[in-house]
């Protein structure tokens, strides 16, 4: 890279450091494919951090001084929409003319930031409350790396594009990038004010600040170049952007409650979803997470999705046409695709573009497939909307084709995965990582393997498509699809429980030989209603007991098991979406008080996290006095995290809405602990709209109805 001003470089590398920042000390914006990640002070320095353009790093340094020296940090915070980042600092001593040092804490740095259209705008307000007037010698450092996500992840390139030398023009610095796939990539780099001196890699301004005087410097980074950054701009970029935020977050009906910080965790995952959401041609649809997940998955989608499905179902509706629309055509060891398949993640970056990975388009999910057709029957019977459902049968078809075949690659009647290659998912249920699928000594298994949790999804997937094929009029194979899944119940039951342990093992193996370990999967076999009510209470009572219950969430992996570990991705770590879904489990079943305690237990824990659960935490008991313990790398925001006190309120409420019979279920309706009133305003129910209030009246919960929707209460569930 050429360097036309090394004495100003000199002191700085610029690649990025080793140092891997924990999730709750780094700050994300979004905005479509674009995301920014930075430190407290908004600086760009860790391993992770950047701003990001379609899987690109398209700036990998940034970093504000002042007379040579960090400012001293005041306060950080994202606002609760998600639209700006605010960092408040002051100054440390200043030097003067001379060797006099002028006084630290007189100046008040603010540093705002939001991302519009794709680009980073940012402004620095700097003010000086001293009686002096005060000279101020502030620096910004930059570079861009071009970085593609998985490089930035750690995947080891053999060769690189070609990174053209930085363009340097009064208030602007541009840098390119040609991949080798052709493409070329941009970062521009434009400042309101010209630096007195501009580099390759750093400007320098110096501002005198007369007593109690303010100035403003004005930043905007981006793929394309634009016009000289201003006031107007930045208030008119901001203005569209948080209109925009606003109009994002009114879908749905709206929940209040009687508890302040039950409607901020309310409130801010509702943010956290908005800010996720990107509109595709098919619809809205949720992104996974920031940072290493901000682009379409198909298993988090669903997920999320179905979370807020009772109250919010357009989201549902984006992501089912979306992955019909992507469904797999071909056959591809490389991409683990076969027809009829619904895909796993897409990537734009250079390297999948390449073929150096998998990912521009992967297929290697084992569950996305049956829980694409289980949400579609979900979504159908939430909303009536059987136009939505002619429009995606032929790619429900499909994918059941792929269930009933190719699903069950060894014919044993079970659904299953091997990995097509090397380069693909070892592990392709949700639990991906390598080690997350064990015997009870610890081996690992032979393929193919069949996971618990996905023969339940699969056994909702025939069910679904039972019940919508009979609306359709489709009566004989309605019939065949209903056959199939008490099949597929009666082999689970046989192949799958323990009797000794009470429980379901997490997998069988190539050799048909269960891998009889204790984990949290059986509680999303629980939500979709596919054990009998006996092993389903045996295996309630199970994860709520402290071997599952870390005081915070379920764990993944009960204590005592072979390879538990509290501080592993997958292995005895808590996911609040995988509590989530075996929070909704119990509800079907009808346990009430764990639900409760439960929901309480993951409310305590978002409280001790600023409102915004992490995509996991460490699996490390509750202690008095002591916060849940942060997992060093987890993404923050991340979507099916953030829908996840959505459905465990729905678990509490024992709610459930029917369309097409028009009415609307609540089982044994409870409130979260200390909530004594909650309002549902504006739930639709087919063309209908009603507003649900729910008061504790001494040891129950009383449920009055606003609006022309029967309900059916009842204090049992009962089970189709």
């Amino acid at each position: 890279m050429e360097n036309l001003a090394p004495a100003l470089d000199a002191p700085v590398d610029y690649g990025v450091t080793a140092e891997v920042r924990a999730p709750q000390n780094l700050y994300a914006l979004k905005d479509k494919d674009t995301f920014i990640v930075a430190d407290q002070f908004g600086d760009i320095a860790g391993q992770g951090d950047g701003l990001f353009h379609n899987d690109t790093r398209i700036l990998s340094f940034y970093r504000l001084s002042l007379g040579g020296r960090a400012p001293s940090l005041l306060s950080a915070a994202v606002a609760h929409d998600n639209v700006f980042f605010t960092c408040n600092s002051t100054n440390q001593a200043l030097p003067y003319p001379g060797e006099r040092m002028g006084p630290p804490g007189v100046l008040h740095i603010e540093r705002k930031r939001f991302l519009w259209e794709e680009r980073l705008y940012e402004r620095i307000r700097c003010v000086n409350y001293s009686r002096d007037t005060v000279l101020l010698p502030m620096a910004i450092e930059f570079d861009a790396d071009f970085h593609d996500m998985f490089e930035v992840r750690g995947t080891q390139r053999a060769k690189r594009g070609i990174k053209g030398p930085p363009h340097i023009d009064g208030r602007r610095v541009a840098y390119s990038y040609i991949g080798l796939d052709g493409v070329e990539r941009a970062s521009f780099i434009s400042f309101s004010h010209a630096p007195f001196r501009l580099g390759a890699h750093k400007a320098e301004f110096m501002f005198s600040l007369q007593a109690e005087g303010e100035t403003e410097l004005y930043i905007e980074i981006g793929v394309t170049n634009g016009h000289v950054p201003s006031r107007e701009r930045f208030r008119d970029a901001a203005a569209r952007a948080r209109w925009d935020m606003r109009s994002r977050r009114r879908h749905g009906a709206r929940l209040h409650s009687s508890g302040r910080l039950f409607n901020e965790w309310l409130g801010k995952s509702r943010s956290d979803l908005a800010l996720l959401t990107t509109r595709m041609e098919t619809g809205p649809y949720p992104y996974a997470g920031i940072p290493w997940f901000s682009t379409a998955f198909g298993r988090d989608a669903i997920i999320t999705a179905w979370q807020i499905l009772w109250f919010e179902p357009s989201l549902a509706k984006g992501v089912l046409r979306y992955l019909a629309a992507h469904q797999a055509q071909e056959r591809s060891a490389f991409r683990d695709s076969a027809p009829g398949k619904i895909m796993h993640e897409t990537r734009k970056g250079e390297m999948p573009a390449m073929g150096e990975v998998p990912f521009g388009r992967y297929y290697g999910g084992v569950d996305t497939t049956p829980l694409f057709v289980a949400l579609a029957g979900a979504y159908q019977a939430r909303t009536g909307d059987d136009k939505l459902i002619d429009e995606l049968w032929p790619a429900l078809q499909r994918a059941m084709h792929w269930i009933e075949n190719d699903g069950d690659s060894d014919g044993d009647g079970l659904i299953d995965y091997a990995r097509g290659q090397d380069s693909g998912l070892s592990n392709q249920g949700w639990k991906d990582s390598e080690d997350s699928v064990f015997h009870a000594d610890g081996r690992y298994p032979s393929g193919p393997i069949a996971l618990v949790e996905v023969q339940g999804y699969a056994f909702a997937a025939y069910r679904g498509m039972a019940r919508l094929a009979e609306r359709r009029g489709e009566i004989g194979q309605a019939a065949i699809w209903r056959q199939k899944a008490e099949r597929l119940r009666e082999k689970v039951e046989a192949l799958f429980w323990m009797e000794e342990r009470g429980f379901y093992g997490i997998a069988v193996d190539g050799q048909g030989q269960l891998c009889r370990v204790l984990s949290s999967n059986p509680g999303h076999l629980l939500f979709c209603g596919l054990p009998s009510p006996e092993r389903a209470r045996k295996v309630s009572d199970q994860l709520l007991s402290a071997n599952f219950n870390s005081g915070w969430g379920v764990r993944t992996l009960a204590t005592g098991e072979a390879r538990f570990n509290p501080i592993s991705y997958h292995n005895g770590s808590v996911w609040p979406h995988d509590t989530a879904l075996c929070v909704m489990g119990l509800s079907q079943y009808g346990e009430r008080d764990g639900v409760v305690k439960l929901t309480a237990d993951l409310f305590e824990t978002a409280s001790r996290m600023a409102m915004r659960l992490p995509e996991l935490f460490c699996g490390f008991p509750r202690s008095p006095g002591e916060p849940p313990v942060a997992y060093p790398v987890a993404c923050l925001p991340q979507a099916w995290a953030a829908g996840s006190v959505f459905m465990m309120l729905q678990a509490c409420l024992g709610i459930t809405i029917d369309a097409n019979r028009g009415e609307i279920s609540l089982v044994d309706p409870r409130l979260p602990i200390g909530i004594d009133r909650l309002r549902v305003e504006h739930l639709r129910v087919g063309t209908a709209a009603v507003d649900l209030i729910f008061e504790r009246q001494g040891e129950r919960v009383a449920v009055r109805a606003e609006g022309d929707v029967p309900l059916n209460i009842r204090s049992k569930p009962s089970w189709d």
